[in-house]
């Protein structure tokens, strides 16, 4: 396997979310990426496998499409996954699992399916094969079509390797990014968070505008492939780094608890000295000294945190607060309903399509300049 080898790469990220993925592998120079249902589909070499991990914050997982072929029954997928090449891909001294998913398909046992391509890997190859194993190997069986893929990332791509300490019902990072790049927040102008919980959104803000990696302190599991080329990988996460920039990223909220793991998730980022963090209450937020920006924030809602009448009244508090000290700010709030969101009086644009976030489906409502 060579690092220029070309492929069919599958970015992953949370249905409604596609199109921003898309934009942003365009915009990080990945070719020709485009949309389908559940993520962004592109053809590049296996350097831009490992890229697409480091670089781009809104992807959940990167997947290497290594074989597809048709079999109508457990004899038939049985023989054919013995014709992958597999020491192409793996190495015979590192574990992997092999998961399966079935549907619309005359192989419909999705735990057979997966042991005989785990027997195929473990015979053709030599390689063991370990429940716990970090490598993964994905079957898709769909319409009678099986597709392999290796999951090149390991661990969900959210886990950066900075933020230890969360709060309730936290926002993952790649969905904060692709919620920002909803907004139209490119890295030049201040992002508040008036109930930032445990900093996502400020600190993947702060990121961004420092062109840091998000990345670039996590392990991944392509790192077990064969063919891997630990020099080149050294090479690009040594292209990045923090670059300066003149502007500052604020979060609030009334839980001095929130503000204690803001602040630590953020040295543990590196970017505590662009970063700002207090505690206030939502009636008492004012902006921050400078140019007005954006104010994004992922408040509570009924069916995630707390009574309904306490909600609609933090809503309300919300919107009366922006719209008297918040002229020239943009406002972006994630909820589950349009009433909660109609709370603030705020003036919202057409909500896009539903994101489903924690096994709920929530809703971006964004203004422009108030």
């Amino acid at each position: 396997m060579s690092s220029t080898d070309s492929i069919e790469i599958f970015l992953v990220t949370a249905p409604g979310l596609e199109a921003a993925l898309c934009a942003e592998a365009a915009e990080k120079g990945f070719a020709e990426p485009r949309v389908i249902e559940g993520g962004v589909v592109l053809n590049g070499s296996w350097a831009e496998v490992w890229r697409a991990n480091l670089e781009l914050r809104g992807v959940t997982r990167v997947l290497a499409r290594i074989a597809s072929f048709r079999a109508m029954h457990l004899a038939q997928l049985d023989k054919r996954a013995r014709k992958v090449e597999w020491g192409t891909f793996l190495r015979a001294d590192v574990p992997v699992r092999v998961e399966a998913a079935c549907k619309r398909s005359k192989i419909y046992h999705a735990g057979a399916a997966a042991q005989r391509v785990a027997t195929a890997i473990a015979e053709e190859l030599g390689a063991p094969i370990a429940e716990d194993a970090e490598l993964r190997v994905m079957v898709r069986i769909d319409d009678d079509m099986v597709t392999i893929s290796l999951d090149t990332s390991g661990e969900s791509l959210h886990k950066r390797g900075h933020k230890e300490a969360v709060n309730r019902a936290p926002m993952r990072e790649t969905m904060a990014a692709l919620f920002l790049r909803q907004c139209g927040y490119s890295g030049d102008e201040p992002v508040l968070d008036p109930m930032c919980g445990s900093g996502t959104f400020v600190i993947e803000a702060a990121e961004i505008a420092a062109g840091l990696q998000p990345g670039r302190s996590r392990s991944f599991a392509f790192e077990g492939l064969k063919g891997f080329d630990g020099v080149t990988w050294a090479a690009m996460k040594a292209a990045g780094g923090m670059k300066p920039t003149d502007m500052r990223f604020f979060g609030s909220d009334r839980d001095a608890g929130a503000i204690e793991m803001s602040r630590a998730n953020a040295v543990r980022s590196g970017v505590e000295g662009i970063t700002s963090f207090a505690q206030v209450d939502i009636a008492d937020l004012t902006p921050p000294d400078g140019p007005p920006g954006l104010v994004i924030a992922n408040p509570p809602y009924g069916l995630r945190i707390g009574d309904r009448r306490d909600v609609q009244g933090l809503y309300a508090a919300l919107g009366k607060a922006l719209k008297s000290r918040f002229k020239g700010w943009r406002v972006g709030i994630i909820t589950t309903e349009a009433g909660l969101a109609k709370q603030t009086t705020l003036p919202f644009l057409p909500p896009g399509a539903p994101v489903l976030h924690g096994g709920t489906r929530v809703n971006l409502f964004q203004t422009r300049a108030l």
